[in-house]
């Protein structure tokens, strides 16, 4: 039975598990994400303390999570090249720190998280949900565009570890 939930301490090692896969993964095809540091397990806890951590478990195995919020994102502001679907004034969901376990990639994992977030977006009466990512993360964007996010614009990263750095943004309107 393949659940979404908020994250628990008990799930900290799988999840810290996942992301140095994905952290290692992008290093290892050249792509700068995630190589400064962000996101490490000190987030992971820090998320679930705060009660934005989410898994998608597969019985009990955790195989994938992120971080969902839904207060304005700073990085969000200002979006170059583009425009928001929802413009600039709308409530929104963002999803951070998204990663499915390495060893199930391409099962329908991400795209299920996905879904699971926007039903979440619904009953907390978001209009959409938004994320970001590098743009030579291309099987994140592969991912994306397959589950109904539209490619914005660009937007710059605020504070942490990337600040500065240049993302894509995505957006996809709540069903």
């Amino acid at each position: 039975m393949i659940t979404f939930r908020h994250s628990a301490a008990a799930d900290v090692d799988a999840m810290d598990k996942i992301i140095k896969d994905a952290v290692r993964g992008l290093g290892a095809q050249g792509i700068p994400q995630w190589q400064k540091g962000y996101p490490n397990r000190e987030l992971l806890v820090s998320d679930i303390g705060n009660g934005i951590g989410y898994v998608l478990a597969d019985h009990d195995r955790v195989v994938a999570l992120c971080a969902v919020t839904f207060a304005e994102e700073p990085a969000y502001l200002h979006i170059s090249n583009g425009s928001w679907l929802t413009g600039d004034n709308a409530s929104y969901a963002t999803i951070h720190r998204m990663a499915v376990d390495a060893g199930l990639r391409g099962k329908g994992y991400a795209s299920l998280l996905f879904s699971s977030v926007e039903d979440l977006a619904l009953q907390k009466g978001m209009e959409s949900i938004r994320i970001d990512t590098h743009e030579q993360n291309l099987s994140m964007q592969k991912a994306l565009e397959k589950s109904g996010f539209i490619r914005c614009g660009n937007i710059t990263l605020c504070g942490g570890p990337e600040d500065g750095d240049p993302r894509i943004a995505y957006e996809k309107l709540c069903r």
